[in-house]
């Protein structure tokens, strides 16, 4: 979909949060979440431990031109290897957890992000795998919870579509 000349915005220079996508189980998957990075000025990828593989020629079909993003993935083989890094930690989730944390719809938690960065902090987005989202132990490594508010009765997202809402979030932010 095409915006007109109106809605089209610049992509903010400077850093952006490395999205990171825990146990992803489909390249399309994968390949979807980066064409969402691209259409909303994000590129830092990183996978952990992908079902199938990496790289996936799926995932390249499906990318539809954001082959860069691709290319720059960085493979890791648990979340705390993904995140060690990292100052900030966020958890996409779309169900209630029992744990202490600061939860955030995801506009209130890039303006949180875009603070951050401007400190200097490196920070990174959690995405579970596309059966049952991030289990309890990958959402403890982060320190604030993303909440997307759906439909109680299927608040269920698509890898794709949780990564493409964040996006969006960040790039109509800027």
């Amino acid at each position: 979909m095409a915006g007109t000349d109106s809605t089209r915005q610049a992509v903010t220079p400077g850093p952006t949060p490395a999205i990171i996508l825990v146990r992803p189980q489909m390249g399309e998957n994968i390949g979807a979440a980066a064409r969402a990075m691209k259409n909303f000025g994000l590129d830092h990828l990183r996978l952990v431990a992908p079902r199938d593989g990496w790289p996936n020629p799926r995932a390249v079909a499906m990318a539809s031109r954001a082959d860069d993003i691709l290319d720059q993935a960085i493979l890791y083989a648990d979340g705390p290897a993904a995140v060690a890094d990292l100052h900030a930690v966020y958890a996409t989730t779309a169900r209630a957890r029992e744990m202490e944390k600061p939860c955030l719809t995801p506009r209130a938690a890039v303006a949180d992000m875009r603070d951050r960065l401007r400190q200097g902090q490196q920070i990174g987005i959690l995405f579970g795998g596309e059966k049952a989202g991030l289990d309890n132990d990958d959402a403890t490594l982060a320190q604030t919870i993303i909440q997307v508010p759906a439909n109680p009765a299927f608040s269920s997202l698509n890898l794709g579509q949780a990564v493409l809402l964040v996006a969006y979030e960040w790039f109509t932010s800027g």
